[in-house]
Order: structure tokens, then sequence, then C-alpha cells
């Protein structure tokens, strides 16, 4: 459990905190509500988030177009029961005592639409597996 909190703490990194690591904070988010604490960070974040992938999560209900993306730091990860990187290599931080996922998936940047749902749906997939994981009900 988080020293912050009584609810399990999850870390969300990519690159540019623009697509990935925003469409699985907001899955996360959405699905367990406040049963875990969720965050997202990149280690070189973009300007904005990727426009196809606020489409892609508004066809399935979820606004994700105020989401700025954030830079990832040390206290983010310090904070964190569960780090999920995706494709950041070596820009993220590790801590000891932190659990380590690294999901392997592709890169909506510069993608249309219709590439990124099916990154969308693998991501809601891993998602909804993780909850069971941390926050059983």
């Amino acid at each position: 459990m988080s020293t912050s909190a009584s609810h399990p703490s999850v870390l969300f990194v990519c690159v540019h905190n623009a697509g990935r690591s925003q469409m699985a904070a907001a899955f996360l988010a959405h699905l367990a509500g406040d049963r875990i604490e969720v965050r997202s960070a990149g280690s070189a974040p973009a300007d904005a988030v990727n426009p196809a992938v606020v489409e892609a999560m508004s066809e399935i209900g979820i606004d994700i177009s105020a989401q700025t993306p954030k830079i990832l730091t040390p206290e983010a990860v310090q904070a964190s029961d569960v780090v999920i990187t995706m494709g950041c290599g070596d820009a993220c931080p590790v801590f000891p005592g932190k659990r380590y996922l690294d999901w392997q998936l592709d890169d909506p940047a510069g993608q249309g639409v219709e590439a990124v749902r099916p990154i969308r749906d693998a991501i809601q997939a891993r998602v909804q597996g993780l909850i069971s994981e941390v926050a059983p009900r």
C-alpha cells in the first residue's frame, strides 16, 4: 500500500505522455474509480495530448481533452506502488521496492484514429487485468 493513502497507486509512463500513458490513466480512473490512485507522466512530454487519442477515447465515452502531458519526476515514481512503462526505455528512474511492469504497445504518435483504436482496446484489457490484481473488489 502507498504511504500517502490507503489505496494502491499506479504511475503510467511513456516518452511523450500524449498517448498510451494518457489512455491507460484515463481507463484506470474510469474503471477503478477511487480504489486506485492514478498518475501519468512522460520522460520528454509533448505539448499536448495526441488528438487521435482524444478522439479514440471520446468514442467510448471517456473525455481526456482537458489532460496535459506532465514531466516524469522521481517524486512521482517514489509515490507510486506500481510503475508501468510503455516504451520509455532508460529514462524511467528505478527505485527499490517498486513494482515495475513494461507494456509493449505500439506508439500512437503520428497515427490516425483508426490506428489508435486497437492500441486503446489493448490498453483497456491490460488495465482491467491490473485492477483485478491490485484492487480486487
